[in-house]
């Protein structure tokens, strides 16, 4: 133990810059290991919870890269929210209540080429929003829609007709 501390260098903030290089390198791995733990869908479809997972897991690394706070308690600290987000994930295939809850709910903003103004408006998409969707999805107009989806990580899903 005496080793490691010699390399990663004191809590307090007055680490060298070998010992925080140390760190760096040590949380590289550290996170590397907690996404796989988390899975990959924590940071591909950037739903709420996926977001404050992420800003947490940066915080704690970076407070701990630096010496802004003890290194193993925020190892372990950042290990806990990654277990906790994966447990979360999995309870949420096992139950429709909290998958609601946890995850955002699809909301259709257009169904056969008629625009659903008053999903949008509750949803803060404004028209540029929606003709942005629609031209990333390579659709030109409202009329050519089936159906336009609001997905739960805030894309816009489009199935032309």
């Amino acid at each position: 133990m005496e080793l490691i501390r010699a390399l990663i260098g004191p809590d307090n903030g007055d680490a060298s810059a070998a010992q925080l290089c140390v760190r760096a390198v040590v949380l590289f791995v550290f996170g590397i290991v907690c996404i796989r733990i988390a899975g990959r869908r924590t940071f591909s479809q950037i739903a709420p919870l996926d977001i404050i997972v992420a800003i947490i897991i940066g915080s704690n690394l970076s407070r701990a890269m630096t010496g802004k706070a003890p290194f193993f308690p925020g190892l372990a600290a950042t290990l806990v929210i990654v277990v906790l987000h994966r447990l979360l994930a999995m309870a949420t295939l096992r139950s429709n209540v909290l998958a609601r809850w946890i995850k955002c709910e699809p909301v259709i903003l257009v169904r056969d080429g008629a625009v659903d103004r008053e999903a949008m408006a509750r949803h803060g998409i404004s028209d540029s929003d929606l003709a942005e969707g629609l031209r990333m999805e390579q659709v030109e107009t409202v009329q050519d829609i089936r159906l336009a989806t609001l997905e739960g990580g805030g894309k816009i899903s489009v199935v032309p007709k």
